[in-house]
């Protein structure tokens, strides 16, 4: 199983700041904020799958762009897999025809560039040799992480999304048997925990404090640091992470397990 990490930033500027996106082997996404920008369009093309974590635009703002660039490249539909609560909230404020067109229904309701399918927290999903999971996150609106497990080595990555403290999380992470690497977020400083706590969003003490709930020793990979703040978060991460193996994530990073 290989992930490129194709964007992990909380916001967007120059050339090296793109928004959430991780691109699993060459036909799934797991969420399609700008880091997709950069692909090709054979590559985009090939993508079968995108995994959605929640609605927010840093999240999803490519995800009308790919089916509007390549749809008519493909055979068969692009499919969208996200809770029912997060579709509905895409359905209704971006595919409205108003926002963008309805893909669902283009070029006809019978043969369209896109379809949704519905995933459930601790349920998984197999495709190829490869199982995604839904996993419990606590956001400002109705969220998901994901595992992403090898069949064939049952190693696994966990990608948190947007989340802050989460018992349900740690219960469900704590079962993995084979956790090679978490991906997890903290967006502010801990100068900004108040607006951290408001947003439903980690900074280095809330998630220092959460990370003591977890049983196992993976590989830990921050992600979602706000423009300008990288630094700042790093340090504080650093020196609060004890024995924790803690970084921060970075683009174009390569994960294979």
């Amino acid at each position: 199983m290989r992930v490129e990490i194709l964007g992990c930033s909380g916001g967007i500027g120059g050339n090296t700041l793109r928004t959430t996106s991780l691109l699993v082997d060459n036909d799934i996404l797991i969420d399609a904020g700008t880091g997709v920008n950069d692909l090709p369009l054979q590559a985009l093309a090939a993508i079968d799958h995108v995994f959605i974590t929640h609605s927010h635009l840093d999240h999803i703002a490519c995800l009308p762009f790919i089916l509007d660039s390549v749809g008519d490249l493909r055979n068969t539909p692009l499919t969208m897999h996200a809770t029912q609560a997060t579709q509905d909230i895409i359905r209704k404020h971006i595919f409205n025809w108003q926002i963008w067109p309805d893909f669902s229904e283009i070029p006809s309701p019978e043969n369209p560039f896109l379809r949704f399918n519905t995933v459930e927290v601790g349920k998984s999903l197999v495709i190829g040799e490869r199982s995604i999971t839904a996993l419990p996150a606590n956001h400002t609106v109705p969220a998901v992480g994901y595992q992403l497990q090898d069949l064939g080595s049952g190693a696994s990555l966990v990608f948190s999304g947007d989340t802050t403290s989460s018992d349900a999380l740690w219960e469900m992470v704590n079962t993995i048997e084979d956790l090679r690497y978490l991906i997890i977020e903290a967006a502010f400083p801990d100068s900004e925990r108040e607006l951290a706590m408001l947003s439903r969003h980690f900074c280095p003490s809330l998630l220092l404090e959460d990370l003591a709930k977890l049983e196992s020793d993976p590989e830990i990979l921050v992600t979602h640091a706000k423009p300008g703040l990288f630094r700042q978060i790093e340090s504080e991460l650093l020196h609060g992470a004890g024995r924790r193996r803690i970084s921060m994530l970075m683009a174009e990073s390569v994960f294979e397990y």
